[in-house]
């Protein structure tokens, strides 16, 4: 029982000193987190495989909430239950939350600094870079075929071009995709659901991060 309990222990403190160097270090919060969540959970600790990553990411970003606390809860879950997805939670927001509170008080100080302004913009370019990095790992793990790609690019007309809110484009989505698996089932032709990797793609769709 001692044995289980101190594991348990180490399991969660293992989590939490995972998100807590996760929170800190990559700015842009939300997608641009996701390539260093995937560097630690998925090639580090190994506590979830590439297509697992997919579902995750997936999951997160349709979920209510910020993507990176919805990361670190269905992952701290998976890892150890209810205690993991607190621990995670609260790991990858405090150091955010400590940041922001001690920045907020020199506010004043350095706004005007044009030092300052041009660290802000240099980090902003960085962020869009990861957002992308993000963006194509979720296009090669959800774009299967023509009926994905049309999803895609309907999706993208309707926020581009018109005031549709992202809520419905989730549920259409969600819909369109569990009655196209239903008609291929009554036709009898194959579903896809993943991509299916090789050894030589995994290790071409996992770069190294140095963030």
């Amino acid at each position: 029982m001692k044995q289980n309990a101190r594991g348990k222990m180490k399991l969660l403190w293992s989590i939490f000193c995972v998100f807590f160097k996760i929170g800190p270090s990559t700015f842009g919060g939300g997608y641009a987190m996701i390539a260093t969540i995937e560097e630690e959970i998925v090639r580090k600790k190994r506590w979830m495989n590439e297509a697992e990553m997919g579902d995750m990411i997936s999951v997160s970003g349709s979920a209510p909430g910020g993507v990176a606390v919805n990361s670190a809860t269905f992952i701290g879950y998976r890892l150890g239950g209810v205690a993991g997805a607190v621990a995670a939670v609260i790991a990858i927001t405090l150091p955010t939350f400590l940041i922001v509170f001690l920045l907020s008080g020199l506010r004043l100080l350095f706004k005007d600094n044009v030092k300052v302004e041009a660290a802000l913009k240099g980090i902003h370019a960085a962020v869009v870079a990861l957002i992308i990095v993000a963006a194509g790992k979720m296009w090669k793990a959800s774009v299967l075929d023509a009926v994905t790609f049309a999803l895609v690019a309907v999706s993208l007309a309707l926020l581009l071009f018109t005031q549709i809110h992202p809520f419905y484009l989730i549920v259409g989505g969600l819909t369109a995709g569990v009655l196209v698996v239903q008609y291929n089932q009554k036709r009898g032709k194959s579903i896809v659901t993943e991509q299916v990797r090789t050894e030589e793609s995994r290790d071409l769709q996992f770069p190294e991060y140095y963030i």
